[in-house]
């Protein structure tokens, strides 16, 4: 991802009310929810919501599908995933790290444990 685009990204998430429908449509998963749902679950008034809703697709982080007269939008999991390769593209020194591989040694872990455990006594 260039770092034009995740800017962009970042800046149309950087807004309470953006960052909420984005978390939605994401917890939604690929069906997304009507405009309609969404004011509905967010209590957004139409006009405020279609301004936000704007947003988010001129960013590439939601996607949008008529159905018959509604519009239904989902997150766009391709752009969202990119983003977050090029957040922690360099993470850990260049150690490629994940929910299996620890970014700390074990001596640093075993010494946060004792002082953690210290504390807490």
């Amino acid at each position: 991802m260039k770092l034009n685009i995740a800017v962009k990204a970042l800046t149309a998430i950087a807004q309470e009310t953006r960052l909420s429908i984005f978390r939605i449509l994401v917890q939604t998963g690929e069906a997304g929810l009507s405009a309609g749902q969404i004011a509905k679950t967010l209590s957004i008034p139409n006009a405020t919501l279609s301004f936000h809703l704007k947003e988010l697709t001129n960013a590439g982080l939601i996607t949008a599908r008529q159905e018959s007269r509604f519009i239904y939008y989902a997150a766009n999991f391709t752009t969202m995933n990119e983003l977050l390769g090029f957040l922690t593209e360099n993470c850990c020194a260049g150690t490629p790290c994940g929910t299996e591989t620890v970014c700390c040694d074990e001596e640093s872990l075993t010494a946060n444990s004792l002082s953690l455990t210290e504390k807490t006594i």
